[in-house]
C-alpha cells in the first residue's frame, strides 16, 4: 500500500481550481427497482405506478467550468443517466466500468449506430474487462466502429483524467466470471471518493476497510442486501456482497465522523433501505451511515 500512497498523492490535486462536481445517478442493484419478474410486496405496487422506482447504480462527475462530463459504470437506465449528466450541453469525456455484470456496462450498447452513433468516447477498463469487449459482440463492434475506444487502466495506478481530477482502481474480490472486479477511488480538487458498488465479504479483501475510510471525505458502499434472511428460502451466507448490518458491525467502533462518509448504494429490490419509509432506514441513519439517493450532489 505504500507504493500506491506514493503514487496516488503525487499529483498536486490541491493546486487546480476546476469546479469539479459528482451527482449520484443511480442507486439500485443490476436490475433496478422494480425488478423484472418481481410481482412481490417490494416491487408490485410501482408496477401499478407505471414501474417509475430506482435507477441501477451510477456516478457522474461534471467539470461546470469546462462543460465536460464523466460516467462511473454504464448502466441499463444509460439513457436517462445520460441525460442528467450532460445536460446544458456537457461533453462526455470518458466512462469507467467496474465489471462485466449486466448492471455495469450494458449501457454502452446505447453509443453504438443504432443509437447515439457515437465518436471514440473514452471507455475506461481493466485488462480483463477490455479483452471482453474486445472479444464479444456486440461489443467489439463498438471498438471496430469506432463508437468507443478502449482506455486501458490497471490496478493502484493513477490516471490525471483532468486539472485536479483523479482516478485510481482498486481490485475487489467478487464474482469474476468475465472480467476482474474493481472499486474506484476518485480524487477531485479538494475531496476524495471512494466508489466499491460491488464486493464480496469486507474480510476477503486484502486491505482494511476503515483505513480507506480514514483517507477519504465519501465512501459509496455495497449494500446490495440489508441482511440475512431477505430473499425467504435461500441460505443469504452464501451470497457474495457484504450484508449492511456486517458493515455497520464491522464499523461499530468507529468514529461518528468516519461512519457519516458511508453513502450505502447497490440496493438489490428485496432491500428495504431502497424504500423511502422502512425502519431499516431509520436505523442506518440514526446508527450514523448514509443512504445513496439519486440526484444527490456532493462538490469534489
Amino acid at each position: 500500500m505504500k507504493v500506491f500512497f506514493l503514487a496516488f498523492f503525487l499529483f498536486p490535486a490541491f493546486l487546480s481550481g476546476q469546479n469539479y462536481t459528482l451527482t449520484i445517478l443511480g442507486i439500485a442493484q443490476d436490475g433496478g427497482y422494480p425488478h423484472a419478474g418481481c410481482e412481490k410486496n417490494c416491487c408490485k405496487d410501482l408496477w401499478k405506478n407505471n414501474g417509475e422506482g430506482e435507477k441501477v447504480v451510477s456516478l457522474g462527475i461534471t467539470d461546470e467550468d469546462q462543460n465536460k462530463a464523466w460516467m462511473f459504470e454504464a448502466s441499463p437506465d444509460f439513457k436517462y443517466q445520460y441525460e442528467m449528466l450532460t445536460k446544458g450541453g456537457k461533453k462526455l469525456e470518458g466512462i469507467f466500468i467496474t465489471h462485466a455484470h449486466i448492471g455495469h456496462y450494458t449501457g454502452l450498447m446505447h453509443l453504438g449506430r443504432e443509437v447515439m452513433g457515437a465518436k471514440s468516447i473514452p471507455v475506461f477498463t481493466m485488462p480483463k474487462m477490455a479483452d471482453f469487449l474486445k472479444n464479444n459482440g456486440p461489443w467489439s463492434q463498438l471498438i471496430e466502429l469506432k463508437n468507443i475506444q478502449i482506455k486501458p487502466i490497471d490496478h493502484f495506478k493513477t490516471s490525471l483524467i483532468a486539472d485536479g481530477l483523479m482516478v485510481t482502481p482498486l481490485l475487489v474480490p467478487h464474482r469474476d466470471e468475465f472480467s476482474e472486479t474493481v472499486g474506484f477511488m476518485i480524487e477531485g480538487p479538494t475531496k476524495k471518493v471512494l466508489f466499491v458498488p460491488d464486493i464480496n465479504k469486507w474480510s476477503d479483501w486484502d486491505q482494511e476497510l476503515e483505513t480507506w475510510l480514514q483517507l477519504v471525505d465519501f465512501a459509496f458502499l455495497d449494500a446490495t442486501f440489508f441482511k440475512n434472511g431477505e430473499i425467504p428460502g435461500r441460505d443469504m451466507s452464501e451470497i457474495p456482497h457484504p450484508f449492511v448490518e456486517e458493515t455497520m458491525n464491522l464499523l461499530k467502533d468507529a468514529s461518528s465522523d468516519l461512519k457519516s462518509k458511508i453513502y450505502f448504494i447497490h440496493f438489490n429490490h428485496t432491500n428495504p433501505l431502497i424504500r423511502k419509509d422502512s425502519e431499516a432506514r431509520e436505523e442506518v441513519l440514526e446508527k450514523g451511515f448514509n443512504l445513496a439517493e439519486e440526484g444527490m450532489i456532493f462538490k469534489l
